[in-house]
């Protein structure tokens, strides 16, 4: 099997469980963004691994459970509203239990520390700083797919983008140990 189809080079791409659509429309530039926030999130995930100054914890395990979480959202986010009755809960549709999830982690790990309780400056750390920017692509995540879950009354699509972007941000103030208040500057 080859790597290339052909298909696309007409400027669309093919949805799960069928139809076509402008590369450029809303569902595709969804979970591209989405795919983004997945690579960054990798890419934060390698950094923790290779840094020994790090405090891992269960970072590596955490971060892995999101990416995996993100292929349900990129499933749900890549099929048309026709077909969504076609989705598998947990598997190609995000859940309220892993919205809940999420916030069961976010209190977890608030609980380890002590955040701050104003805006604070990234880039403490480099593990801090790659998760900061994974949040802010989540964020973009989010608003993108307002085009595409808006219409679809039980996605928990944005719950999911929302709490994952607060998630992230704690994270990162974990990471930190002690963070810049935007004051200090």
């Amino acid at each position: 099997m080859k790597i290339y189809t052909r298909k696309g080079d007409d400027g669309t791409t093919g949805l799960l469980y069928g139809g076509r659509v402008p590369k450029d429309g809303p569902a595709p530039t969804a979970y591209g963004t989405v795919d983004e926030a997945q690579a960054a999130i990798g890419l934060a995930r390698a950094e923790v691994r290779a840094d020994p100054s790090a405090n891992p914890g269960e970072l590596p395990q955490i971060l892995l459970g999101i990416e995996r979480d993100l292929w349900v959202l990129m499933a749900e986010l890549a099929t048309d509203a026709d077909n969504h009755d076609k989705l598998v809960a947990g598997l190609s549709l995000v859940t309220e239990a892993m919205v809940t999830s999420l916030e069961t982690l976010i209190d977890e790990v608030s609980a380890s520390f002590d955040p701050p309780t104003e805006f604070v400056v990234p880039g403490e750390t480099r593990v801090a700083a790659l998760l900061d920017v994974a949040r802010t692509v989540v964020r973009r995540a989010e608003r993108d797919a307002v085009a595409v879950a808006a219409n679809r009354p039980d996605s928990q699509a944005l719950p999911y983008l929302n709490r994952l972007s607060d998630l992230l941000w704690t994270l990162a103030r974990w990471q930190e140990g002690a963070s810049l208040a935007a004051r200090d500057l």
